[in-house]
């Protein structure tokens, strides 16, 4: 019995292994048979424009910063924000109190001088008749030497000091000159026409003028009807665009509208700004022209803006998503065709990095093969392919981590019929 019962066992034993080894064998062959699901899409042509983006603010062309050259108090305030203002339209007084201080000091200066010079004038006369008068009493010898060189001293003093006199009141009148003008300048008046864009100040308010320091800067009158778009262009992207190059300007404000412009200037001294500890960006300023006027815009708007910097009309193209890169084999890599070319191992001392190639997968009866590709300009959803693939070839377009990173050259794949949407070229 006890035999009989062991070998029982031995049979089950045998029986439950062998179920398992055909089990395991299942599994390995279904996961074999397993195929990587994939969207595929037929090239085609279409027209490829390729744009920059870049955010920024909308600003008139022309804006006067406006600050007083007087200090003082402001009596009078005729503008509010948002007016709009004439050429030499008076804008703001200043309380010229100490100006007339000084006007009256200056002009009473003046006035004194001008006696003293009168005074003086009347010295000069009267030395130099006694100048004379002893002179000729000298050459008949009924004075000395020295009373004539005496009278002469006296002469030539007074007229010394009437110069000085003359001298003292033009300074005088310089001074009187230079409050004046100071004074005039506690009126202020707009330097152009346009828009009081931006107020800071009261009325009542005391401003500091800019001749002892950098002043106050009271208000901005702008120029509203030639408008830009002021946006910061990365270092890459900035040698793409040229003077001219059309542009599609978003602003915030108005959502439903694009307004046309184009790029007039583009600045050659970079933006920096610190993101971090050691990372920097570095921008470039660009001025877009903006040419749809009929909705009036304000300075300081956000808005977003495509510049489009080259446009290819009718070439084969690919989705984004179906370019990727693979790394380049060192014995062989592929051609276009699909052949393989063998490439020689450079020695240690000679080595040269290169560029992983772009490579796409063409669709082929459930297989893939990878292709190395030449490509062009792209723009939000395609890029051009200048050589590689064909017109009307199928090529994998999906899934991005698929593409990326799981398909090999020769791999089974299997078309994913419930998400893959076959996409005509435009």
């Amino acid at each position: 019995m006890a035999k009989k019962s062991k070998k029982r066992i031995w049979i089950a034993v045998g029986i439950i292994a062998t179920l398992l080894i055909a089990a395991v064998v299942l599994i390995v062959i279904k996961s074999s048979d397993q195929k990587t699901k994939v969207q595929v899409e037929k090239i085609g042509r279409r027209t490829i424009t390729q744009t920059v983006s870049a955010i920024g603010k909308i600003q008139p062309e022309t804006e006067v910063k406006i600050s007083p050259e007087a200090s003082g108090e402001i009596v009078t305030l005729n503008v509010k924000e948002g007016d709009f203002v004439q050429k030499n339209q008076l804008l703001v007084r200043i309380k010229p109190d100490l100006f007339e201080t000084q006007l009256d000091q200056f002009r009473a200066s003046v006035k004194s001088a001008s006696v003293a010079i009168e005074m003086a004038k009347v010295e000069v006369e009267r030395s130099e008749l006694e100048m004379k008068r002893v002179g000729e009493l000298y050459k008949k010898e009924f004075a000395s030497k020295q009373e004539w060189e005496t009278a002469k001293a006296g002469y030539d003093r007074a007229q010394a000091q009437y110069q000085q006199m003359i001298t003292d009141k033009t300074r005088a009148e310089a001074a009187l000159r230079q409050v004046e003008v100071s004074a005039s300048r506690t009126t202020i008046y707009a330097p152009m026409a346009g828009t009081v864009t931006k107020l800071l100040v009261e009325n009542g308010e005391k401003v500091v003028g800019t001749a002892q320091m950098q002043g106050t800067e009271m208000m901005r009158v702008s120029d509203l009807n030639v408008m830009n778009a002021i946006v910061d262009v990365d270092e890459n992207d900035v040698v793409k665009v040229k003077l001219g190059d059309t542009a599609k300007v978003k602003i915030d404000a108005f959502p439903d509208k694009t307004f046309r412009g184009y790029v007039y200037e583009i600045s050659h001294s970079p933006k920096q700004q610190s993101i971090g500890t050691q990372d920097e960006v570095i921008n470039f300023e660009v001025k877009i022209r903006l040419i749809d006027k009929e909705i009036e815009l304000r300075p300081g708007m956000s808005c977003s803006v495509d510049i489009q910097t080259e446009t290819h009309p009718d070439v084969v193209s690919v989705p984004l998503q179906s370019v990727t890169i693979r790394a380049a084999d060192d014995k062989k890599e592929m051609e276009g065709n699909g052949r393989e070319i063998k490439t020689e191992k450079v020695g240690d001392d000679k080595k040269q990095e290169e560029r992983p190639p772009q490579v796409v997968f063409v669709y082929d009866a459930g297989k893939v093969k990878q292709v190395k590709v030449e490509t062009g300009i792209s723009d939000k959803g395609y890029i051009e392919v200048k050589s590689g693939v064909n017109e009307g070839q199928t090529i994998v377009s999906g899934s991005f981590n698929t593409i990326a990173k799981v398909l090999n050259d020769g791999m089974k794949v299997q078309i994913d019929s419930t998400s893959n949407k076959k996409k005509k070229p435009n």
